[in-house]
Formats: C-alpha cells, sequence, structure tokens
C-alpha cells in the first residue's frame, strides 16, 4: 500500500482592500420574510446526509474597519464551504435573503461583507439578523478590529487607498479615514456576535479564531473518495491516494469477474481477505490522521483516491467500505463516492 499526500502551499499575501467610495445615505429598512420552507433530513443514494435549516444553515455578517483582514476573512470562510458575497450595496441584500428563502439549499453556508462602503451599515446587519431569525437560519456577526498605527503599516505596504479617503485625485489621509470609519462603526462593533482584533495576528491565526467563532464544534470536512484503475491513470486532484493491488482480485474468480465492488458477493471476496483486512485498516487510521489535522488547519475537503488494475472490484469494494465507516463515526462530515472506472473494462 502507497500513500501520497499532495500539500498546497498557500501564499500568505498582504492584505487587499476595497477600492475608494463615497459616503452614501444610511438606508433605514428592515427584512422581514416569511418562515423558510422545510427541508426533510435524509440520507440520499449514495449516503449523503441531507439536514435540516436549523442543523446546518448560517449567515455570516462579516464586518469591522478596512484593513483589518476581511479579504483574507473571507478566504478563510471559503475554504471551510462559506459562499462569500463582498462589496454588494446594501439596497440589495433584502433581494439576496428573498433569494435565500427559495432556495436555502444553494446558500447553506453563506457570508455577507458589510461595511462602511455604503455608509453606517446598521440597518443592512439588522435586516440580516431580523431576515435570518424570520427563516430560522442562524446568524452571527464577526467585527474585525486593529489598531491604528496597525492599520496605517497596512495601507502603507499595500498602497491601497482607504474606502473613506475622498477623491481619488485627492491626497489621502489614512490616518482622519481611520478615525472617521471608526465613528462609523462604533454601534456596529458593540451590537456584534464577536469581535476579532487582527493587530497581532498572521493569516493562519485570524483563520483558526474566525472558523472557531463561526463554526465552533460543528466544523466539518467533505470527504470525497474516489475509485480508479491504474491502467486508466491516477486521479490528478486527489490528496491521498492508495494502492491496493495486493488485496486478492475477484477478477480471476469467473463467478465475480462479471460482477463489480458493489455486489455483496465481490464486497465479501475482498473484505474478508487477510490482506484486504489489514489494507482497509491501515487506511482508515491513516484518514483519521488526516481528518483530525485538516480541520485543525481549517480545511474544508478531502479528496481520496483508492487504486487498483482496472478499477472494478478492490478499489470499489474497499472504497464503499471506507465510506460506510467514515459516515459511522465522522457524524458531521459528509462523505461522496464515486466510482470512475467501474464501468470500463
Amino acid at each position: 500500500m502507497a500513500a501520497k499526500c499532495a500539500r498546497s502551499r498557500r501564499s500568505c499575501g498582504r492584505l487587499r482592500h476595497a477600492g475608494n467610495r463615497s459616503d452614501q445615505p444610511d438606508r433605514a429598512w428592515r427584512g422581514a420574510l416569511p418562515p423558510l420552507r422545510a427541508l426533510d433530513l435524509a440520507r440520499s443514494s449514495r449516503g449523503a446526509l441531507v439536514v435540516t435549516p436549523a442543523a446546518s444553515h448560517k449567515i455570516v455578517v462579516l464586518t469591522g474597519l478596512s484593513g483589518a483582514g476581511k479579504s483574507t476573512a473571507t478566504k478563510s470562510l471559503e475554504d471551510v464551504g462559506f459562499r462569500t458575497i463582498d462589496n454588494m450595496p446594501n439596497d440589495l441584500i433584502p433581494a439576496l435573503l428573498e433569494k435565500i428563502q427559495l432556495q436555502p439549499e444553494r446558500f447553506a453556508r453563506l457570508c455577507l461583507v458589510i461595511d462602511a462602503r455604503d455608509g453606517d451599515p446598521r440597518a443592512a446587519i439588522d435586516a440580516v439578523r431580523d431576515a435570518s431569525t424570520a427563516m430560522g437560519l442562524e446568524s452571527r456577526v464577526i467585527y474585525l478590529d486593529a489598531r491604528d498605527d496597525v492599520l496605517i503599516r497596512r495601507f502603507s505596504e499595500t498602497r491601497h487607498r482607504h474606502p473613506l479617503g475622498g477623491p481619488i485625485d485627492a491626497p489621502s489621509d489614512v490616518a482622519g479615514a481611520i478615525r472617521a470609519e471608526r465613528s462609523l462603526l462604533s454601534a456596529s462593533r458593540e451590537s456584534a456576535d464577536a469581535v476579532i482584533d487582527t493587530s497581532d495576528l498572521a493569516a493562519r491565526e485570524l483563520r483558526d479564531r474566525l472558523v472557531q467563532e463561526v463554526l465552533g464544534g460543528d466544523a466539518s470536512i467533505s470527504v470525497h473518495l474516489t475509485s480508479f484503475g491504474f491502467k486508466h491513470g491516477i486521479p490528478l486532484d486527489s490528496d491521498l491516494l492508495f494502492d491496493v493491488r495486493s488485496v486478492a482480485n475477484p477478477h480471476w474468480v469467473p463467478e465475480l469477474r462479471p460482477k463489480d465492488g458493489r455486489d455483496r458477493e465481490v464486497a465479501t471476496y475482498v473484505l474478508n481477505d487477510p490482506v484486504g483486512v489489514s489494507v482497509e485498516a491501515a487506511i482508515a487510521v491513516f484518514i483519521s490522521a488526516t481528518l483530525e489535522t485538516y480541520l485543525s488547519d481549517g480545511r474544508g475537503r478531502l479528496s481520496i483516491a483508492i487504486g487498483c488494475t482496472g478499477g472494478r472490484h478492490r478499489s470499489v469494494a474497499i472504497s464503499e467500505s471506507l465510506a460506510e465507516k467514515l459516515r459511522a463515526q465522522a457524524g458531521a462530515h459528509t462523505v461522496h463516492v464515486h466510482h470512475r472506472d467501474v464501468e470500463r473494462t
């Protein structure tokens, strides 16, 4: 059995900031929506868990000072399965909330960035909270803050203009813009569910803190198991790859050859083979350890490839068995299985 872990290297670039926008008058509105239609709790034919909105649907409002790390924060939430929407005019938010009500499955995890680029964001944030309550969804407001000297340094390093810095052709007063924005957002800071000071946080530390604030003990990973045949090429997008060609091959049993690893007879043959037992157990231990690492790293997806010669018998049976075990022990993790080469000859 060979295992390969393809680790992606992510660069922690400098914090990016939005371009200049002038202040606009505050819009006092509240988006009251009818209750969200119910979704049944069930398992699909492949075993993926379908859950009620109250169990998994979350709306996160990300607000705070320009330069405090909202761009880094949105990328971190995207890594754990959130759809993020930034720079949306506040007066379009009610239409988005109606869309969420009509198509909740598209917005199971949604992050809205609402800040001072459109003026005082209190009304927009309150509307999201009210609509979330009306629809039975969990909402959380996270405010990102930082010291003035840190914000000034970040703007100097990135050479971005502050959104409240005035006309593009006028001299920029970053310190004055920061003071104005801090005053404008003071009420939003007081009403936030959590305030994160990013002054002394590295990008990795901000990500860990944010994921803990948003998901807490509900952090989960989407696990994708793919069976394949080496003679057809390996999946190039896998994080882990396992070779199970050492397991007894049903291909050489005439009555099993026409079947595939999803058939009970083939699965029994593969999983009762002494080598098959030890190989599957070793893979399961390795996957469990990897899941713990991915959770601590804030990653939202783990792609696993299981390969045999043709991708029809051994890899299919072991993938199905591993998926069943993962669903039983992982709880919040969603497990998907794809048999890439099962229909090939």
